[in-house]
């Protein structure tokens, strides 16, 4: 074969060379975009749960009120609903309803939970309009889609209005607990008392209330 003939037989091989490396590459490229495709998204930032029975957000944001699960490293809510009679390991809860600005915050008593709101303060949980007024059942809300990515609740308003919740909650407490006896309601029926005073019960001690910094998670461990 002539020198010609070789060159030309070389460039020929080449450039099926290149062709094939050209395909496989495309090939490749195609297999990939499949699997991706194949695969879940990648999730938004999770930072709501619906709750039941009002279908109001639990903020997943908060280490306090949300910490994480050991088993699935996921943050898990305190609650797993906000029923009337619902009791929080940890308070004040938040709760939050996106058809409104901001959140409520929520707490304990012998009643049932709380709700604390800036404009209209402390009342039983939960706000009227989520219950029915005939038959008095929950009326859970429609959440938009997307709810769960929804922004967490402000910073700004957090620390602004967390210490006036916890202190309006402190002092309306004894208003919604059942009174307890006299303490010694014995001795004065044995002098012919027949009328035994009553005392509140006594709220919770303000250090045991989450403040700002720990609904927030920017608390020093």
């Amino acid at each position: 074969m002539s020198t010609r003939h070789c060159i030309n037989a070389r460039h020929i091989n080449a450039q099926h060379l290149v062709t094939a490396r050209i395909k496989g590459l495309f090939l490749i490229l195609i297999l990939t975009g499949f699997f991706l495709a194949g695969r879940p998204s990648v999730a938004q930032a999770q930072n709501w749960q619906a709750l039941p029975p009002y279908n109001t957000l639990w903020p997943l944001w908060s280490p306090a009120l949300s910490p994480v699960n050991s088993v699935t490293g996921l943050p898990t809510p305190i609650v797993t609903n906000l029923a009337k009679t619902t009791v929080l390991p940890s308070q004040p809860g938040l709760t939050w309803d996106p058809a409104w600005p901001n959140p409520w915050l929520l707490y304990n008593t012998p009643s049932g939970m709380l709700f604390y709101d800036p404009l209209y303060g402390i009342n039983l949980w939960p706000p009227s309009y989520l219950i029915d007024s005939v038959s008095g059942a929950p009326v859970p809300i429609s959440l938009p889609a997307g709810y769960a990515a929804l922004a967490a609740t402000s910073a700004t308003w957090i620390q602004a209005q967390l210490p006036i919740a916890n202190s309006t909650y402190l002092a309306a407490y004894p208003s919604y607990a059942p009174p307890s006896p006299f303490p010694f309601a014995t001795a004065l029926l044995a002098l012919g008392v027949t009328t035994i005073p009553t005392v509140p019960a006594l709220p919770p001690a303000a250090s045991t209330l989450l403040g700002p910094a720990a609904i927030l998670g920017t608390a020093l461990i």
